[in-house]
């Protein structure tokens, strides 16, 4: 698999990719934006590592550039550990938000979450195809498993980001909230996905 690092300081980026390439991935870093988007276009990697602070461009900047022709997945990486940063993250594209200093174990235990799928994700609305991150396209399906039972939130969050609730119940609220946007749908009167106020979400059925 294909790994591609966008870290401008040496001193993580030196050290991740050795213990990356240890696990058996293909590494690839670059310490700018604007070198990133070009070696995801010609290099095409299976994932992406993003840092926020980039020396030439903004890293959610780089993110939105790569959504424009790309489903890669992308883990942003980065010491910025502020609600905002992280809501604005998700909702721009990205599929997983890591803070600095991080363990390399949860790092990768996160990457094999976000890529589990890579390669048997699509899904259709009637006849068109939706444009789902991967975990968009997991929380869909772990809906679709079960259609008109309540999956409730903590099932969600241990099923799509193998976490606890606490750890990533925010995420889960915005990815929701972009995947039912993708649907169509709205929280105030759902057609698609109904949300049980304080227990989980339930695929509407009929």
């Amino acid at each position: 698999m294909r790994v591609l690092v966008v870290e401008d300081e040496t001193t993580i980026a030196r050290p991740l990719r050795r213990a990356l390439e240890r696990e058996g991935y293909d590494v690839s870093v670059c310490e700018t934006g604007h070198g990133a988007l070009k070696l995801a276009r010609t290099w095409a990697p299976d994932l992406v590592l993003l840092d926020l602070l980039l020396p030439d461009m903004d890293g959610r900047d780089v993110a939105r550039e790569l959504r424009v022709s790309s489903q890669v997945p992308i883990i942003m990486v980065t010491a910025r550990a502020e609600e905002n940063d992280r809501v604005v993250g998700l909702e721009i594209g990205a599929d997983d938000y890591v803070t600095k200093p991080f363990s390399v174990a949860e790092l990768i235990a996160r990457m094999r979450a976000v890529t589990r799928h890579l390669d048997t994700y699509r899904a259709y609305q009637v006849e068109r195809e939706l444009d789902l991150t991967h975990k968009e396209f997991e929380l869909l399906r772990v809906l679709m498993l079960r259609p008109g039972a309540i999956v409730r939130r903590e099932e969600m969050v241990r099923a799509v980001w193998n976490l606890l609730l606490a750890e990533s119940g925010k995420t889960l609220d915005v990815h929701m909230s972009v995947l039912r946007k993708k649907l169509g749908d709205e929280a105030r009167r759902p057609r698609y996905i109904e949300t049980v106020r304080g227990v989980g979400f339930r695929l509407a059925v009929g």
